[in-house]
């Protein structure tokens, strides 16, 4: 699966996304952004949740977006990435 095709996946989850699991989906790094992954890398997708969502928010979309994409997912939310290594992944993100 190419990296547009992700975006596009993505794209199409993001209203379900957000009235399902009260996450916006913001958009991707790591190695599926850089394109440099394998079949066995998973997609680290980047996320901002609602106020009052809660590990089966979490849980549930991670679940929902693994079955769109067919691939592993890594969910993190922008506001719990450690400040040494923030600004790499922000920098390198590919945003929705």
């Amino acid at each position: 699966m190419t990296k547009g095709n992700v975006i596009e996946i993505l794209k199409s989850a993001a209203s379900d996304s957000l009235n399902k699991y009260k996450a916006e989906i913001r958009g991707i790094f790591g190695s599926v952004a850089r394109g440099e992954e394998s079949e066995a890398s998973d997609i680290d997708v980047l996320v901002d949740f609602k106020e009052d969502a809660d590990l089966f928010d979490f849980v549930g979309l991670s679940l929902f977006l693994e079955e769109k994409l067919h691939r592993p997912v890594d969910i993190v939310p922008t506001d719990t990435i450690k400040s040494d290594i923030r600004n790499i992944i922000l920098k390198e993100a590919i945003y929705i």
